[in-house]
């Protein structure tokens, strides 16, 4: 089972706090959106102010509303989004075909999928996943430069709604929000996976 998930976080460094977190299936269904309150403010720089920040969702109440088919939306601690995000997978499981792992699919994922594997296993490791989890995270961005015939560094210089050539409808504002992200995430492997070249886990 795939999953499209994109992580917002207070920059690109080391030491960095998760602001946000959004989830989305094979089916587009919106499964997990949770936007973090304990992330430290001081290591906000301009840019993630006016392009992160202002694009949470739950800070907007009428955008969560265009969210369709959400199973989960919270707004927490750590510790809080963790628990959820466990609970969350934990559903997961009955659903999954036998010898079927949940795989994580994002783009450019070296931050995210260590902070998501903080997040589900309590700041461990990714040795202590769970069985039903990849303790690996597929990217897109490799996926792309091998279809296109490019460099991994040209494949990140790309403007995914531009690769895509169409416009994503639900708050189509909001680029640089986690949800919005993982649709966008979702949208480009299923156009340049065509030739089946990637198996779940």
């Amino acid at each position: 089972m795939n999953l499209y998930f994109d992580m917002e976080f207070t920059g690109l460094k080391k030491k960095t706090d998760i602001i946000s977190i959004g989830i989305i299936s094979d089916t587009k269904e919106t499964l997990f959106y949770a936007e973090l309150n304990d992330y430290d403010d001081e290591n906000l720089d301009k840019w993630i102010v006016n392009n992160v920040i202002k694009n949470l969702l739950l800070n907007r109440k009428a955008s969560v509303n265009k969210i369709k088919d959400m199973r989960y939306v919270i707004k927490g601690s750590f510790d809080e989004v963790s628990y959820k995000l466990n609970k969350f997978l934990e559903g997961l499981v009955d659903t999954l075909p036998k010898n079927e792992k949940i795989q994580f699919v994002s783009d450019v994922c070296h931050y995210d999928f260590v902070l998501l594997v903080d997040l589900i296993t309590d700041k461990q490791s990714a040795l202590n996943l769970p069985d039903y989890i990849s303790p690996t995270c597929y990217d897109i961005n490799q996926l792309i430069a091998k279809e296109m015939n490019i460099s991994l560094s040209d494949a990140f210089d790309l403007n995914r709604e531009e690769l895509l050539n169409s416009n994503i409808s639900d708050f189509s504002n909001l680029k640089h929000n986690s949800l919005y992200d993982a649709k966008v995430i979702r949208l480009l492997y299923r156009k340049f996976n065509k030739r089946g070249g990637h198996k779940n886990a």
